[in-house]
């Protein structure tokens, strides 16, 4: 066997791999572009993306494996009869435990808190010279709006209903079989009626042409001036500019941002955005770090390496995609 790791993500995971494979297996890793030539010989391809480039190359293949969930950067126009394709999830719970803590982070304003104590400011029932703040709000009670409802997005919700919130949740199909914690999983059709519910968005579905820009200014201007966003997706599901203005002009209360519009492509500062969510105080801005958890990195490398071994062995692999949209 031997399998090509392509692109930082992936060359990340070769060695918990690698101590996971039972089969001896020749792996060879590098960036995207400077794996193409190495791929004429190779049975898997391990990577975030799959282009014309290398499906010419990867004569051999017979799995390309995503080592995450995101299929944004797979071309499925690509694939060739027997040629099959994966992913990888074990993220859940990291990005749900990462949802839960922004969200009571925005609401109990602790950065602000954290910069003003370190200046000796009280913003609290404690100061001697100033009243005292608002009683801040607790999640208890609350709705929470969960826009994609996957792995994610029901890992988040049993989690949210364990602090007693509401949740309401919208995917690509209404669900009849409801969970018992929540209100109902609707189809597209309920997606207004779950912004204007919600005090708190979570975004946790995949990038698709569907959903490209898919909450833009007239769906922001639904939500509740409140209300919090988390979004943990892809940057692009939601209009930056329209995002951003509603941020800064006080129509969203705050967010999380996990994703964003822009990557690095090359060593040094990049910038996560055009627009400058970095001077607004309303914002957490975490550069997509969410999933990137010891649990997620265990679940990743043993679906792969078990992958490798299933392709050794002639079978379907686990979590196996229909390679055609």
């Amino acid at each position: 066997m031997r399998a090509v790791f392509a692109g930082s993500f992936a060359v990340r995971l070769v060695e918990p791999v690698r101590q996971r494979l039972a089969i001896p297996c020749e792996i060879v890793a590098g960036d995207e572009a400077g794996v193409v030539d190495q791929l004429r010989d190779a049975d898997v391809l391990v990577s975030m993306a799959f282009t014309k480039e290398m499906a010419a190359a990867g004569t051999s293949l017979r799995l390309v494996q995503v080592p995450g969930a995101g299929l944004d950067r797979i071309d499925r126009s690509q694939f060739r009869a027997g040629l099959a394709l994966a992913n990888a999830y074990g993220h859940e719970a990291a990005i749900a435990e990462y949802v839960i803590g922004s969200m009571i982070a925005l609401t109990r304003s602790f950065q602000r808190l954290d910069q003003k104590l370190r200046a000796g400011q009280w913003e609290s029932q404690w100061s001697v010279d100033a009243p005292p703040p608002p009683l801040w709000p607790e999640l208890a009670g609350k709705t929470l709006g969960i826009l994609g409802f996957g792995h994610i997005g029901e890992a988040l919700a049993r989690r949210a209903h364990a602090f007693d919130m509401k949740v309401c949740a919208v995917r690509r199909q209404a669900q009849a079989d409801v969970p018992r914690e929540l209100m109902f999983v609707g189809g597209p059709e309920r997606l207004d009626e779950l912004l204007t519910l919600s005090d708190y968005l979570a975004v946790t579905l995949s990038l698709s042409p569907a959903t490209l820009d898919l909450i833009d200014a007239r769906r922001l201007g639904l939500v509740k001036p409140s209300a919090y966003l988390i979004n943990v997706a892809r940057a692009e599901i939601i209009n930056e500019q329209a995002l951003y203005d509603a941020l800064a002009g006080g129509r969203l209360a705050g967010a999380a941002l996990d994703v964003w519009y822009r990557y690095p492509t090359a060593a040094g500062s990049t910038a996560p955005a055009n627009a400058p969510f970095h001077g607004l105080s309303n914002v957490i801005m975490t550069p997509h770090v969410s999933g990137w958890t010891e649990g997620m990195l265990d679940a990743r490398a043993g679906i792969i390496a078990e992958n490798i071994e299933r392709t050794a062995r002639g079978e379907a692999p686990l979590n196996a995609v229909a390679a055609a949209t």
